[in-house]
């Protein structure tokens, strides 16, 4: 009887839906590249680092998994004093010492064995749009240093200022910039 009981308890583990597990951003590996072409002469970079996010990830269903991260606009670093005031200006952002950027995906699609199409809402400049993410999961597995599951991932996706009501000085400065994201995410205790 004993062993019909462990036979059914071990079946029904083996039946019940595997669950996502819960990660938290490494800030110190987690960064987001933006550029836009100025004035035709150059392309200028601009990037947010350190925020905080969680990402819910089934590694058995990615369409099931979940990414919600959200950082303050004035941690923007832009490499010169004069750009980033000019962004936090009322030409850009008129940004607020609380404002904040936010993405919640609403939907994952499953394009590959290491890819997808993450579609979600993003906040910028109080503004909310649905945008998509062409992500790559890049590796997960034991972090070989802090010895517990860690997670990285890739992705790009293309913004049009106008649509969040930063397009000033279009289209001479582009409206449109390329936003690149690499991420680190550790398993959560």
């Amino acid at each position: 009887m004993k062993k019909i009981l462990s036979t059914a308890a071990f079946a029904m583990l083996l039946a019940a839906p595997v669950v996502a597990e819960t990660y938290v951003l490494d800030a110190s590996h987690s960064q987001i590249v933006f550029s836009y072409n100025h004035l035709g002469f150059s392309t200028t970079y601009g990037m947010f680092s350190g925020f905080d996010g969680e990402i819910d990830f089934d590694q058995a269903n990615p369409a099931a998994s979940s990414v919600n991260v959200s950082f303050p606009v004035r941690t923007m670093l832009t490499g010169w004093e004069g750009r980033f005031n000019h962004f936090m200006s009322a030409d850009f952002f008129d940004a607020a010492d609380d404002e904040m950027v936010s993405f919640t995906s609403t939907g994952i699609e499953v394009t590959g064995d290491t890819t997808a199409l993450i579609t979600g809402d993003l906040t910028l400049n109080g503004v909310t749009k649905s945008v998509v993410l062409d992500a790559t999961l890049n590796q997960a597995g034991m972090h070989p240093m802090e010895n517990k599951g860690w997670a990285g991932f890739d992705a790009t996706t293309t913004l049009l200022r106008s649509d969040f009501n930063v397009g000033n000085f279009a289209p001479f400065v582009s409206d449109e910039v390329e936003v690149m994201i690499s991420i680190e995410a550790m398993q959560a205790e």
